[in-house]
């Protein structure tokens, strides 16, 4: 019996074609990124451009300053008004996580003028948090199987894509609760897949796939997309040269996409897994309704006929 098809009928996009932003009003984003150097910009990177250019407040997080200061720079020749602090953090260390998330909160917060059901004026801190991009991953070339691996770096991988993303999840959801936000993890057509030798990599993308899931029963208030980014040449995916041939995609396609996501207009794809390549437009015109019914784009166990 064939193995069921994981990728949907739609026309793929490789190249961002054009994005308008629905939503309104300012909007302030804390996003997790690991931005890796740059055969072509990261896609990281990308998308806080994207970001920027829409008007956002930045909060950015990785592991070097450096890194911070150089993407913040590069933003800022080209959305030169753009609010952007940065933090160092791992994400894999609780604390740092939580430093980063509760700095960005403070930050952005503003003082309101409140007028209660008596007519008493008092004045509140109103703190905003309105969407959160869990961009922080690692990869290993897939030579090797699992027994014939380093089992610290195996799991390595699998606490920065697994327990990194529930780290920023842990501690920015309350908050997201808040703003009925958004929370996008950066996943890959990889969840999906089954290929020799990337255990760890495809393990943890899968998991975070129903990390996603949960996120959605247990804060229903938050929109939150599991979201694979395309087949980008970043220097994470260079390692692996078995896929170079699927490294077509830009990443403006993925930082699109994503601001499209996050627009107002497609929170009906909240709590499931979404790939950049799939022809926007053409999903929710054909495929919407069927989604919805079927409850479909989840993980499932596939049961015989």
């Amino acid at each position: 019996m064939a193995v069921p098809n994981e990728e949907l009928p739609v026309t793929m996009r490789h190249e961002l074609i054009l994005i308008k932003s629905s939503r309104t009003g300012p909007i302030r984003i804390k996003l997790c990124s690991l931005p890796a150097p740059r055969a072509s910009r990261g896609i990281g990177e990308e998308i806080a451009l994207f970001y920027a250019k829409a008007g956002a407040s930045l909060a950015l997080v990785a592991r070097q300053q450096s890194t911070l200061d150089e993407v913040r720079n590069n933003i800022l020749k080209q959305a030169s008004g753009a609010a952007i602090i940065t933090f160092v953090a791992d994400v894999i260390k609780t604390d740092e996580v939580q430093a980063a998330v509760n700095g960005t909160v403070e930050k952005f917060a503003h003082y309101a003028v409140v007028v209660d059901e008596y007519a008493v004026e008092f004045g509140v801190t109103l703190a905003y948090l309105d969407i959160v991009i869990a961009n922080a991953g690692k990869g290993d070339p897939w030579e090797k199987p699992f027994t014939e691996s380093d089992p610290d770096n195996w799991w390595n991988t699998i606490e920065v894509n697994l327990r990194g993303v529930y780290n920023v999840a842990h501690y920015s959801l309350p908050h997201l609760d808040q703003t009925s936000g958004y929370f996008i993890t950066t996943s890959s057509r990889a969840a999906q897949g089954r290929r020799p030798n990337a255990s760890a990599y495809s393990i943890s993308k899968h998991a975070v796939g129903r990390l996603n899931e949960f996120i959605k029963i247990e804060h229903p208030k938050v929109k939150s997309i599991a979201v694979h980014p395309g087949g980008v040449k970043t220097a994470m995916a260079a390692i692996v040269p078995q896929i170079h041939h699927l490294l077509v995609d830009s990443p403006q396609l993925a930082a699109g996409t994503m601001l499209q996501l996050t627009s107002g207009k497609y929170d009906w794809l909240s709590g499931r897994y979404y790939a950049s390549t799939w022809d926007l437009g053409e999903v929710e015109r054909d495929w919407k309704d069927k989604i919805l019914a079927e409850e479909a784009l989840v993980s499932r166990l596939a049961i015989p006929s």
